[in-house]
C-alpha cells in the first residue's frame, strides 16, 4: 500500500499542499481528481521524489521511501519525456534497461506492450512520427515496460480517441489485477468514473474526499429515487416530504430527506400497481466533484 501522511509543500509564500493524506492500495486503480492547480501533479512529483515536501512522507507498505524503492515506480508525467527522434521500440527498451532489466526481457516487454497497445506496427517508427495519441500509448509502455510496483500516471487518457482509452483502460486494469497500487489522474470524469475502485478529490491543495466509489456515492446520495410503474404516477405530487423532479405518466423521479418516506411511496406505489423499478438514484462522480469542491 502507497501512504501520504500530511503532506505540506509550499512554493515561497504560496500554500500548495496542506495536511494531504491518502491511500492507494494495492490492485486497485485509484482516481485522482482535481481542478487545475488543485495540487495533483505536484502531490505526485512528491511521491516520486521529483519533490520534496516540506513536510510529512510517503511510505510504501509501513516504510519510507528510499531512492532505491522509487525505482520499482512506474510514471508517467503530464509533460511528455520520450525522445522525439528515437524508434519507438528502441525508446522503450532503452527505459526498460536504465530500470535494470537485462536488454532481451525489456526487448520482450516492450514488443509485448506496443502490440496490446495498438503500436506493433509502429515499432521501428521515431516517436516524432507519430500523432499525439500514440505518442500517449508510446509513453504509457515506457511506464510499464519494467513491470513496475507502483503505477503513476498523470493525465494518461490525454488525447486519447474513445477507441484508444478503451485500450489503455484494459492494459491498466490487467496491471492492477496483479496486486500493484496505481494512481492516476485525470480531467476526464467519466473515464475515472468507469475505470476506478477508489476516488480521491483535492482542491486547493487540500484532499476533500476520499474513499471507494460506492463509499462516496453512498454518502453524497442527494435522497434521489426512481420510480417506474405500469399506471400513472401523478399522486406523487400530493404525497408529504416528496418532491417531484421528473414525471412522465408512469416513471418519476423524486427526492426526500426521508427513507421512512422513500419506503412509504413504494408501499404506496406497490398497493396501487405493478411496481416495475424503485431505486436510489447514486450521483455521478461529476456530481460529487462539484459538491465537495465548493
Amino acid at each position: 500500500m502507497l501512504e501520504l501522511h500530511s503532506i505540506n509543500r509550499s512554493f515561497g509564500d504560496r500554500r500548495v499542499l496542506t495536511d494531504v493524506a491518502f491511500s492507494v492500495t494495492g490492485g486497485r486503480m485509484t482516481g485522482f481528481v482535481g481542478g487545475n492547480g488543485a495540487g495533483k501533479t505536484t502531490t505526485m512529483r512528491i511521491i516520486l521524489g521529483v519533490l520534496a515536501p516540506d513536510s510529512g512522507a510517503v511510505t510504501l507498505d509501513g516504510s519510507p521511501l528510499t531512492a532505491e524503492a522509487r525505482t520499482r515506480f512506474g510514471y508517467m508525467p503530464e509533460e511528455r519525456g520520450l525522445y522525439p527522434k528515437m524508434k519507438v521500440a528502441e525508446q522503450v527498451t532503452y527505459i526498460g534497461r536504465l530500470h535494470g532489466m537485462p536488454t532481451e526481457d525489456a526487448k520482450r516487454n516492450t514488443m509485448e506492450l506496443l502490440e496490446r497497445l495498438g503500436l506493433g506496427e509502429r515499432a521501428n517508427d521515431t516517436v516524432e512520427s507519430l500523432s499525439l495519441g500514440n505518442q500517449q500509448r508510446a509513453q504509457i509502455a515506457a511506464a510499464l515496460v519494467h513491470e513496475p510496483e507502483v503505477l503513476v500516471l498523470d493525465e494518461p487518457f490525454s488525447g486519447l480517441d474513445p477507441m484508444a482509452v478503451e485500450v489503455v483502460q484494459g492494459v491498466l486494469k490487467d496491471f492492477a489485477a496483479k496486486g500493484a497500487p496505481v494512481l492516476f489522474s485525470s480531467h476526464q470524469l467519466d473515464i475515472v468514473e468507469r475505470l476506478c475502485d477508489d476516488l480521491i478529490v483535492i482542491a486547493d491543495g487540500q484532499i476533500r474526499a476520499a474513499g471507494s466509489r460506492e463509499t462516496l456515492r453512498e454518502a453524497h446520495a442527494p435522497g434521489l429515487y426512481e420510480l417506474t410503474v405500469a399506471g400513472d404516477t401523478g399522486w406523487l405530487r400530493s404525497e408529504p416530504g416528496v418532491r417531484v423532479v421528473d414525471f412522465d405518466g408512469g416513471h418519476a423521479v423524486f427526492e426526500t430527506d426521508s427513507t421512512e418516506t422513500a419506503q412509504r411511496v413504494l408501499k404506496r406505489a406497490a398497493a396501487s400497481g405493478d411496481v416495475q423499478r424503485f431505486a436510489p438514484r447514486q450521483p455521478s462522480l461529476a456530481q460529487i466533484f462539484k459538491e465537495v469542491i465548493q
